[in-house]
């Protein structure tokens, strides 16, 4: 029956590679069309890609944690067949006679929803909430190399997820499987040859193929510590370079034979087969522990080992920190994260900032806002000052447009725009994103309330869709709700101006000469010097505050 692979799509205007976090099928599954086959972080957001076919899903082709560009094959499925045909194929890679079409995967903890290629029967599966075993393709690789049933595997991550560590402790823990069981016959999963930055290449494996676990370059070690290599350079995947980190191993030591583009290659078999031959060769002879080299090709800090004990020092130990027991950590720079690193590079080297800083004094605000909030909470609403402030810089927009535009060098012309599209700055576990509520200048205070809470929420949890942060014209950032009251903000280029909000609370204000204790709001608007000046802005603000401090002028709006 015909195999149909999968490319990665475009999962968003101007989205060139995502990374791969978490897969919520695995072979064997019956899938059905726009169903979610992978969860994706772009440089916009985290996103599901659904399935375009009914079938079952025959082979994976990336790790969890491989950056893919789009348009690369990620999966394939058997289309054109019967569920009761799904367990009819010899490669071992069929779903177990029983298995249902997985549902939708917002009821199970994210990317823990990978179903078991390697059980023969659904009874052994351990028992879980959707009845399947939950671990990502290199974890069931390692389970099928060290010849344990990876159903049998207790799993240590959120929902029962299985990793790579707890397949290593059942096996240690001599929880491996007779050498008859079908999880040691089937052929490894493939192993993307992902060159890093300088262009990716997938070579696919085909189910068949040798299944032996080493590789050419991996050849059983004498007795003896091995030699390590010492390079400088080493290619390899993001999932190599962590099974690296995870075993202690420095990357640039690993032995291999194979090459990408001139440089050496290694594969996560080498790096396994080298630890094996570092802790075996320190077992026959007390050999001194080789030195290790810390940083690797990719400039992520690799563990060193302790050969004796098969211990490690923990990830990104340099070492310093092996002498002094402290232990860096190294964070991939992708993503969301590297995405907003590069929008506030390209924004500050752009456009010429200029920042103001004044105090609205707001007591009117305040007494508005409690005022309101018995009937907002009757609807339903939890009200901020945050829809004050965003129908006040609408009135100050609307008086000057030049900080509600968009400088197009190219055509070297200055767009004012006519719509009000303000973005909100909300801090998330990724970084700051700004989704954007569209119209602002027709909606109402409550309106205003209940879509900021909303974006913010799914802001958080990640479940924004990527039209959702497009089309600002003006950005807000709230600072002042963790804490502080001035900051220069960075424009969200192509913008030309955002404006900070500090925290409202009682300041010394002096008052018919006297100085009393009065709530205030500090702000910090940034302008793009190139188009807005700075006496347009000092305006602007004076004008947004003015708003603030006599709330009944908002209903003009």
């Amino acid at each position: 029956m015909p195999v149909k692979e999968f490319k990665l799509p475009d999962v968003g205007e101007g989205v060139a590679e995502g990374e791969l976090v978490s897969w919520l099928v695995a072979p064997g599954d019956r899938v059905e069309e726009d169903q979610p086959v992978a969860e994706v972080e772009t440089d916009k957001a985290l996103v599901e890609v659904p399935s375009s076919y009914d079938g079952t899903v025959e082979e994976l082709f990336v790790e969890e944690g491989d950056v893919v560009p789009v348009g690369d094959v990620i999966i394939s499925f058997r289309v054109g067949e019967d569920d009761g045909d799904a367990g009819g194929e010899a490669d071992g890679a069929d779903a177990a006679p029983g298995d249902e079409p997985r549902g939708e995967a917002e009821g199970s903890e994210p990317g823990a929803a990978d179903a078991d290629p390697d059980a023969a029967d659904g009874d052994s599966e351990p028992a879980t909430s959707s009845g399947r075993t939950f671990a990502p393709p290199s974890a069931r690789r390692l389970a099928r190399e060290l010849g344990v049933d990876i159903a049998a595997v207790d799993g240590s991550g959120p929902g029962g997820r299985i990793s790579e560590a707890d397949v290593r402790a059942h096996a240690e823990g001599g929880g491996g499987d007779d050498a008859g069981d079908s999880g040691s016959d089937e052929a490894p999963a493939p192993t993307p040859t992902d060159v890093g930055s300088g262009g990716r290449k997938s070579a696919v494996k085909k189910r068949g193929e040798d299944g032996s676990a080493g590789s050419a370059s991996t050849a059983a070690p004498s007795a003896g510590a091995p030699e390590p290599a010492g390079r400088e350079t080493t290619l390899a995947t993001p999932a190599t370079r962590k099974v690296a980190r995870e075993l202690g191993v420095d990357i640039d030591d690993v032995p291999t034979d194979e090459t990408r583009d001139g440089e050496a290659f290694v594969t996560g078999e080498d790096v396994r087969a080298y630890a094996e031959a570092l802790e075996s060769g320190t077992a026959a002879d007390s050999a001194t522990e080789p030195e290790p080299v810390d940083v690797d090709a990719g400039g992520a800090a690799a563990g060193s080992a302790t050969a004796g004990a098969g211990a490690t020092t923990g990830t990104g130990v340099t070492d310093a920190d092996a002498t002094t027991g402290s232990a860096d950590e190294t964070v991939p720079y992708r993503g969301v994260r590297r995405t907003i690193g590069k929008q506030m590079e390209r924004s500050k080297f752009t456009a010429p900032h200029v920042t103001h800083h004044d105090t609205a004094e707001v007591d009117a605000l305040v007494e508005a806002r409690e005022e309101l909030k018995p009937r907002a909470e009757e609807a339903g609403v939890r009200l901020t000052y945050m829809p004050f402030v965003m129908k006040a810089i609408v009135a100050g927009l609307k008086e000057y447009p030049y900080l509600n535009s968009e400088l197009r060098e190219d055509d070297e012309e200055i767009v004012l725009k006519k719509e009000y599209n303000l973005g909100i700055a909300v801090a998330t576990d990724a970084g700051l994103m700004v989704p954007v509520v569209e119209d602002v200048d027709e909606k109402g205070l409550f309106e205003l309330a209940a879509e900021v809470s909303d974006l913010a929420a799914r802001a958080r949890e990640r479940k924004l869709k990527p039209a959702e942060m497009k089309g600002g014209t003006f950005s807000i950032t709230n600072f002042g709700a963790i804490g502080g009251e001035y900051a220069t903000p960075i424009i969200n280029y192509p913008e030309t101006a955002i404006l900070g909000l500090g925290a409202i609370e009682e300041r010394p204000v002096a008052r018919d000469g006297e100085v009393v204790a009065a709530p205030t709001l500090p702000l910090s608007l940034s302008i793009d010097h190139r188009v807005i000046d700075g006496a347009v802005a000092a305006e602007f603000a004076n004008t947004v505050m003015e708003h603030l401090e006599h709330p009944l002028l908002l209903l003009t709006q």
